[in-house]
């Protein structure tokens, strides 16, 4: 009996010494995550100028206090973008170098121009999602969308300026063009939209489909005019022009996003940093003044909302590029 009561006491005293130790191992905090420990790469996959490069480097300039180490940007054009996101893509996933993607990430792999998805990419925060709008010289015959359609159905052949094949810009043009049974001549310029709205100022062409912001300066200096925008409701940096929908019968929206993201590996605590810091700055009055500025109409999406929205648009743009045979 004796020995049966020693050989229980053991096993008691065994048990309480390994749930001791567990107890020990579970209260010790987790080791803080040194990030970052060198400078930080931001790639825009366009030039500088436009409306993906205003935003990465004011997002930029907003955060950079918020780390001890430099933030770069650094702009890395081609390809309607693929060139930059790509590299984006395959670099380390250590939250070291991040990408500007931009919409066209959910586009061109659609149209086999792209090997990167949002699948290769995890959103860490995105400030801008305009919509496209129908620009054109100040001089120009038509001053509403209607009298532009009557215009383009006359006068056939109408050159209308993109950011290249499949970018956003493209895929507008081309929408409006099947809904209302026009034929343009789609001018595509590498880089983003900074070289088309320069072409359109500069008398090279008829008409560009492209965010108002990004033509802002030239539409405050009178070159340029704005038809209508391609959104639900009408933009507050400019109230005055219609959207599609109060025009025409076309109810359809397309917008423009630029998403700060890292390679889609990165670490956990590595991303909670990063997102944390820009987050901040995404609800910081003076950055949002910043973007109104520039006639930018800002968001404020989180890494969770940024990652759907991605997702979404490359599933929603997949189905348009088909009904409309792009």
């Amino acid at each position: 009996m004796r020995k049966m009561i020693s050989s229980l006491l053991i096993i008691i005293a065994i048990l309480a010494l390994v749930g001791c130790g567990k107890s020990n191992e579970t209260s010790q905090p987790e080791e803080e995550v040194d990030f970052p420990t060198k400078d930080i790469k931001v790639i825009v996959p366009k030039d500088p100028g436009g409306g993906t490069d205003i935003v990465a480097r004011g997002l930029v300039e907003y955060t950079k206090d918020k780390f001890d180490k430099n933030i770069i940007v650094e702009n890395q054009p081609g390809g309607g973008g693929v060139t930059g996101m790509v590299q984006g893509a395959e670099a380390t996933p250590d939250g070291y170098t991040l990408t500007m993607t931009t919409v066209e990430l959910a586009i061109l792999p659609h149209m086999e121009l792209s090997p990167v998805t949002y699948e290769n990419f995890t959103g860490i925060v995105s400030a801008i999602a305009d919509p496209a709008s129908v620009i054109v010289p100040s001089d120009a015959p038509y001053d509403t969308l209607e009298e532009f359609i009557n215009y383009a159905k006359e006068n056939k052949g109408l050159k209308v300026g993109n950011s290249g094949i499949g970018s956003i810009w493209h895929l507008a043009a081309v929408a409006v063009e099947d809904e209302f049974k026009l034929d343009f001549n789609h001018i595509p310029y590498d880089g983003g939209s900074a070289p088309a709205v320069a072409a359109l100022a500069g008398g090279h062409l008829d008409a560009i489909m492209v965010a108002p912001g990004n033509a802002k300066s030239q539409i405050d200096a009178g070159d340029l005019k704005v038809l209508a925008v391609m959104s639900e409701e009408r933009l507050d940096s400019f109230p005055d022009v219609p959207t599609f929908k109060e025009e025409t019968e076309m109810d359809f929206t397309v917008q423009a996003w630029a998403a700060l993201t890292a390679p889609s590996d990165v670490p956990e605590e590595t991303l909670n940093i990063l997102s944390e810091a820009f987050s901040e700055t995404l609800n910081d009055e003076e950055f949002q003044d910043f973007l109104i500025k520039q006639g930018i109409e800002p968001v404020q999406y989180g890494p969770a909302e940024t990652q759907k929205m991605m997702e979404e648009d490359h599933k929603r743009y997949g189905e348009l590029m088909k009904e409309i045979d792009l």
